[in-house]
C-alpha cells in the first residue's frame, strides 16, 4: 500500500515557524538591551562648549582655494611680525631656528660684550678703498699695507674668540649640542653692533 501522504499544511507550517523563530528571538533580544537615555542616537550628546567649538572650527574653515591662500598669507605675515619683534627683544619663543637655544644666546652675548676687530671691517674697507683710488704712489702703498694689517688682525682676533668660546662652551654647556655655534659667533663679529640681529642684550664689558 502507498505510504500516507504528508499533509501540505504540516510542511508549510513548519517552514513558517522556522523562519519566524529567529526574527522573534532578535526582536526580543533587542527589546531587552538597555539604552542610554542620554544617547538616543547611539552616541552621547556633546556638551554645549564642545558643540560651540565644533561649530566655530567649521565656520572658520576656508571653503575656497582663494580663502585658504589668503589665510595662509595672513598666518605667514603674523608669524613674520612675531619673529621681527623677537629679533628686537630677544624673545626665544619666536626666534628663527638658527638663533634658538642657550648655546647660541651665550655666543651672541659673548660677542656683543667685547670689541671685535671684524666689526670695524666695513668702515676700514671704505677708507682703504678711498686711499687706493688716489693716484699717489705712497697712498696706494699705505692702502695695500692697511689691507694686510686688517686681514691679519681679523684672523688673529677670530682665532682667539673661537678658542675662548670653545672653553666656555665646554664649561657651561657640557651636555648640549654645540655644532656650528663657534661659526655662528664669528659671523656675528663681521656685523656692526647696531646692525646685529637679534639685537644685543648685553653692554660692552658686561660678562655674559
Amino acid at each position: 500500500m502507498p505510504a500516507d501522504p504528508v499533509p501540505l499544511g504540516f510542511v508549510f507550517r513548519s517552514r513558517a515557524k522556522e523562519e519566524k523563530a529567529p526574527a522573534d528571538k532578535a526582536q526580543v533580544t533587542l527589546s531587552k538591551e538597555t539604552r542610554d537615555p542620554q544617547a538616543p542616537k547611539g552616541r552621547p550628546t556633546p556638551k554645549r562648549s564642545e558643540a560651540q567649538s565644533q561649530r566655530r572650527s567649521v565656520a572658520q574653515t576656508p571653503t575656497t582655494r582663494k580663502e585658504a591662500a589668503k589665510r595662509q598669507r595672513d598666518d605667514r605675515r603674523a608669524q613674520m611680525e612675531k619673529q621681527r619683534q623677537a629679533l628686537a627683544s630677544g624673545d626665544e619663543r619666536y626666534l628663527p631656528a638658527r638663533d634658538k637655544g642657550q648655546v647660541r644666546r651665550f655666543a651672541r652675548d659673548f660677542v656683543d660684550s667685547r670689541f671685535c676687530v671684524a666689526e670695524f671691517f666695513l668702515p676700514m674697507a671704505v677708507v682703504i678703498l678711498v686711499l687706493s683710488m688716489v693716484r699717489v704712489g705712497s697712498l696706494q702703498n699705505i692702502a695695500l699695507l692697511l689691507w694686510l694689517v686688517v686681514i691679519v688682525m681679523i684672523v688673529i682676533d677670530s682665532i682667539l674668540i673661537a678658542i675662548r668660546l670653545r672653553k666656555q662652551f665646554a664649561t657651561r654647556f657640557p651636555d648640549l649640542p654645540k655644532k656650528g655655534a663657534v661659526a655662528y659667533a664669528l659671523m656675528r663679529t663681521l656685523q656692526m653692533r647696531r646692525l646685529r640681529l637679534p639685537k644685543p642684550q648685553v653692554k660692552r664689558g658686561e660678562r655674559p
